[in-house]
C-alpha cells in the first residue's frame, strides 16, 4: 500500500537486512497484516531483485508461499480463529474449547522449527498476530527465543494493542509504527480494490480502509446503519432501544457484543464533537439528527458515559447476561443525552 512505502524502505535500508524481531504496530484496518505477509513472502523469496524490491512472485518459494505450505514459514494465531479460518489449529489445541487466546503450547511448539533450520534454505518466518493475544505464558516463552535469536529466523509480530505486551518484548523488536492514511488516499484505494460501496463504512472505521471493506464484505452496512439511527432517534424507551441493539447481536453474521459498544461509543464521541466543533467524525452524513439530540444534551454527562464504555467495554464480551447487560448500557445511554437540568 502507498502510505506504507516509507516504512518498507526503511526495513530494507540497512546492509544487513531486516532485524530478527519486527514489530508492526498501530490500528486495525490500515494494513499491518498485508504488510507482514508481503515481508514474510520477501524473507523467502529466492530470486529477489534489488533489496528493496518485493517478493518476485515467480520461484518455488513464493510459489510455496502462497499457497500456504512454504515449509519455513510459521503462521501463529489464536486457535478459536484458525477454526473460523478453516485452518489446522494448532497440536495443543483443545478442540473442546478452542481458546481466543495464544497459548504457550502454540509457541513451544515452534521450537524444533526455531533451533533446527530450514528446508530450503536457512532462512525462516514466524509470523504471530494478534500478539497481544499471547497470554502471560505464552509471552514468556516467545521471550527466551526473542532473548537468544538463532541465524536466519525473522518474527513478524503484528499488533493492534501493542502497549499490552511485555515491555521486555518490545525492547527486542523494532517497532514499525504504521498510521492511517489521509482520507483521499484511503478513498481512492478503496476505489482501486472496486470498494466504493464501502465508503460510507470509511468514517466509522476512523479512516481505515481495509477494515471498511472488510466490514462490508461481511454485510456489517445494514448492521452499522441501524446502531447508528438507533442512538440519533429521539426516544426515551431503553427497552425498544436494547432490542434494536439486540437484534442486531443475534442475527446471523451480526455484531459482537464489543463492537456493538465501540459504535456507541463513537456515537457518544461524535455529540461531544459536535457540541464542541459543529462537526462530526464517525458519523459523517447524520448532522441533522446528531444536532437535535446533542443541542439539548449536557457535554460532561456525555463524556462521563463515554469513560463509563470503556470499561464496560472489557466485560462485554462475556456478559452473565447479555439482554440485561444491553437494558442497562441502553438506559445509561439515554441517561447521558437527556436534556440539561437547568
Amino acid at each position: 500500500m502507498s502510505w506504507h512505502a516509507s516504512e518498507w524502505r526503511r526495513l530494507w535500508d540497512t546492509p544487513a537486512g531486516p532485524p530478527h524481531a519486527i514489530l508492526l504496530a498501530g490500528p486495525g484496518g490500515v494494513g499491518k497484516s498485508l504488510f507482514a505477509a508481503a515481508m514474510a513472502q520477501r524473507i523467502l523469496c529466492e530470486a529477489p531483485r534489488n533489496v528493496a524490491d518485493p517478493a518476485c512472485g515467480e520461484c518455488t518459494s513464493c510459489r510455496l508461499y502462497s499457497s500456504g505450505n512454504h515449509p519455513d514459514f510459521r503462521h501463529v494465531i489464536p486457535e478459536a480463529e484458525a477454526e473460523e479460518a478453516g485452518s489446522e489449529a494448532s497440536d495443543a489445541a483443545d478442540k473442546k474449547k478452542l481458546s481466543s487466546q495464544i497459548l504457550i503450547g502454540q509457541i513451544r511448539a515452534l521450537e524444533d522449527f526455531v533451533y533446527i533450520g530450514g528446508h530450503r534454505s536457512n532462512r525462516r518466518v514466524i509470523l504471530i498476530e494478534p500478539a497481544e493475544a499471547m497470554n502471560i505464558s505464552a509471552e514468556n516463552a516467545l521471550l527466551k527465543m526473542l532473548e537468544e535469536p538463532t541465524l536466519g529466523i525473522c518474527f513478524l509480530l503484528v499488533s493492534n494493542r501493542w502497549r499490552k505486551l511485555l515491555p521486555t518484548i518490545r525492547s527486542r523488536c523494532r517497532t514499525l509504527m504504521f498510521g492511517r492514511p489521509d482520507m483521499p488516499e484511503a478513498k481512492q484505494w478503496l476505489a482501486d480494490q472496486g470498494g466504493e460501496k464501502a465508503l460510507p463504512l470509511l468514517p466509522l472505521t476512523g479512516g481505515a480502509p481495509i477494515a471498511a471493506l472488510e466490514e462490508f464484505e461481511k454485510g456489517r452496512m445494514e448492521a452499522f446503519n441501524e446502531v447508528a439511527s438507533s442512538l440519533l432517534d429521539e426516544t426515551g424507551d431503553f427497552l425498544a432501544l436494547a432490542g434494536r441493539w439486540e437484534s442486531q447481536v443475534k442475527k446471523d453474521g451480526g455484531l459482537k457484543m464489543e463492537e456493538l459498544v465501540a459504535i456507541i461509543q463513537k456515537g457518544l464521541f461524535d455529540l461531544a464533537f459536535l457540541k464542541t466543533t459543529g462537526r462530526l467524525r464517525f458519523f459523517a452524513g447524520r448532522e441533522r439528527q446528531a444536532e437535535a439530540v446533542a443541542q439539548h444534551a449536557d457535554t460532561a454527562n456525555i463524556l462521563s458515559y463515554y469513560n463509563e464504555l470503556l470499561r464496560a467495554r472489557a466485560l462485554s464480551s462475556h456478559p452473565l447476561n447479555p439482554r440485561l447487560f444491553l437494558d442497562d448500557i441502553a438506559a445509561r445511554y439515554l441517561r447521558a443525552i437527556a436534556p440539561a437540568r437547568r
